[in-house]
């Protein structure tokens, strides 16, 4: 059964979505074979939103995923990649890896910035290419602060608009793990849908200050992504040693996921699903994307996207300051 659907007045968007950085060989090395089994698994829990990018594998990640697709009735999925970063070859590539940036692959190619419109234009271009398929549903601008965040609001969203505008694409946002990125580009582009990553989490919610409300008041709808927050919640037992985005847990940042865990545990929910669910209990809230290296991962996260989680659940969690309250 295919989940259900959400979404702005330009694309209908399901609620379920599969992040592709995995099949690019994030943090471990899969085989074609492997990669298939993951996006079949997918499939076959009725996830019908991929995302990609160039970023992820330099490239890899959009030439699986879009030879897996290319098998699938073009009506029935919806498919997001990024721009911002160009694929271009390395000139120092000595037969190394791109671990780097967290990925098993040759870094015989490099990332190279350009958020001119020829660049964007380009950047999508070269990922039909890659994907193998014309049609590109949602293009979100990747990690524009990264690079220069006045630039992307002053060139690249106009020309991702103009790109919108001509038919190109059907829709644009950007994706960001920064909520005042997040927010700046809601306020000053026409976006239909942005890519909040782990910035509203059920273990915490920064964007519920300031990307929530300027979504609520422009019509701007939010994917939600890294809802397991570097995977502290995608274990109903989490652990001390766990890792946080790029260093170590903060105790106070240990302290509330205990406390969240118990009252899971009290209310016989798995963590992990109620990390799933969680973000989608915001009006503003259209999807959640979530990854996944095995096949068993994804067939339980669909599982848990579908479980049946008590609202007595979420009252409990505001009312002990954990969650906003709405």
């Amino acid at each position: 059964m295919s989940s259900p659907e959400s979404g702005t007045p330009r694309l209908r968007i399901p609620t379920l979505g599969y992040g592709a950085a995995n099949v690019g060989n994030l943090f471990r090395p899969l085989s074609d074979e492997e990669s298939w089994a993951v996006l079949d698994a997918a499939w076959e829990s009725g996830i019908r939103y991929y995302d990609t990018a160039p970023h992820y594998g330099l490239g890899l990640s959009e030439r699986r995923l879009g030879a897996f697709l290319q098998t699938k009735p073009r009506e029935e999925y919806v498919l997001s990649t990024k721009a911002g970063r160009l694929l271009r070859p390395n000139p120092e590539h000595a037969g190394g890896l791109d671990t780097a940036n967290d990925f098993h692959v040759p870094d015989d190619l490099q990332r190279v910035w350009d958020f001119s419109a020829d660049g964007i234009r380009a950047s999508v271009e070269e990922s039909r290419e890659r994907l193998g398929i014309e049609r590109i549903d949602l293009l979100y601008l990747h990690d524009p602060e990264r690079h220069d965040l006045d630039l992307a609001l002053a060139e690249a969203l106009p020309a991702m608009q103009q790109l919108r505008d001509e038919g190109g694409v059907t829709a644009i946002g950007i994706g960001s793990m920064v909520s005042e990125a997040l927010a700046a580009a809601v306020r000053s582009a026409d976006l239909d849908l942005i890519m909040v990553a782990g910035r509203y989490t059920l273990l915490e919610q920064p964007a519920a200050v300031d990307v929530l409300p300027a979504c609520r008041e422009t019509g701007t709808g939010i994917v939600a992504a890294s809802v397991f927050n570097s995977g502290l919640l995608a274990s109903s037992e989490p652990r001390r040693d766990g890792r946080y985005e790029y260093g170590q847990l903060p105790d106070e940042l240990w302290d509330r996921l205990v406390r969240i865990a118990a009252i899971c545990a009290a209310h016989d929910v798995p963590l992990p699903a109620a990390a799933i669910q969680f973000p989608l209990q915001a009006a503003e809230v259209r999807a959640v994307v979530v990854g996944g290296s095995r096949p068993a991962q994804l067939v339980q996260n669909a599982e848990y996207a579908a479980l049946d989680i008590p609202t007595a659940l979420w009252q409990e969690l505001a009312a002990e300051g954990l969650i906003p309250a709405r």
